[in-house]
């Protein structure tokens, strides 16, 4: 996997006050002429917060590329603290394809987690509706006004010690949704300290256990379908590790 240069705070011979918190570079999943696909790890923001220099997968990617005399162009996001993989286009056409895409919910997304316990079936999906406020989605009905609806399938990948890892399929694409549906079903997403607070005190992730393994789309010239996969951090694999149940005596 290509890398990009580390960004930490040198411009034009002068250091910034705040160097950056990632010790590692951004890792390039897929590139060609239309599409850059990255893996992005988890604490980095996708794109920039207004009124802030703090470094993004955008403006590492972007400058990367101005080198290149080519330009990024956001396609969708991942929240901060989720990692994984997070795909931006090099030109405002393929922007538009690739966000046409994502719109009418035809790229397979596919999402590792952790959750609280031992859910009751193997696969399942959920259905629940949202209503942003603020920076927080909460659950409402299918009569709200401004309620969206959000969908994903599950698949239990493995149990774990009083948790289990799921693959999430989503059929839908709201922000945080996969941590607000698992947290309504008695289900938290580990380390999701936003929309459970319990998580607060968890001590072997420091961050939501949940990780962009698979993204598979339409290539925006070609037409081609393209699959990038992303494998897990090594900070999700020890929590895995930690929560591991011998194949003996599970429960």
């Amino acid at each position: 996997m290509k890398k990009l240069p580390r960004t930490d705070g040198h411009r034009s011979g002068k250091q910034d006050r705040r160097p950056s918190r990632f010790s590692r570079e951004l890792a390039i999943l897929y590139e060609d002429d239309a599409v850059v696909a990255l893996n992005k790890p988890a604490g980095l923001l996708a794109v920039p917060v207004k009124g802030s220099d703090t470094s993004s997968a955008l403006s590492l990617l972007f400058a990367e590329l101005k080198t290149k005399r080519q330009r990024a162009f956001v396609v969708h996001r991942i929240d901060r603290f989720t990692s994984g993989v997070l795909l931006f286009a090099k030109t405002e056409p393929d922007r538009d394809a690739l966000v046409r895409q994502f719109l009418g919910h035809t790229p397979v997304r596919q999402y590792l987690a952790v959750v609280r316990g031992h859910l009751g079936t193997k696969e399942g999906t959920l259905v629940h509706y949202f209503r942003r406020e603020g920076m927080f989605q909460r659950l409402t009905t299918d009569s709200d006004s401004k309620a969206a609806r959000a969908e994903l399938r599950y698949s239990v990948e493995r149990p774990l010690r009083a948790a289990s890892l799921v693959r999430v399929t989503l059929v839908t694409g709201l922000q945080n949704q996969i941590r607000v549906q698992f947290s309504a079903i008695g289900h938290p997403v580990i380390g999701d300290r936003k929309y459970y607070l319990a998580e607060a005190s968890e001590r072997r992730i420091a961050r939501v256990a949940l990780h962009a393994g698979h993204l598979q789309f339409i290539h925006p010239r070609s037409g081609d379908s393209v699959s990038v996969d992303c494998e897990l951090p090594p900070d999700f694999q020890a929590l895995l590790q930690a929560l591991w149940l011998p194949t003996r005596g599970r429960r």
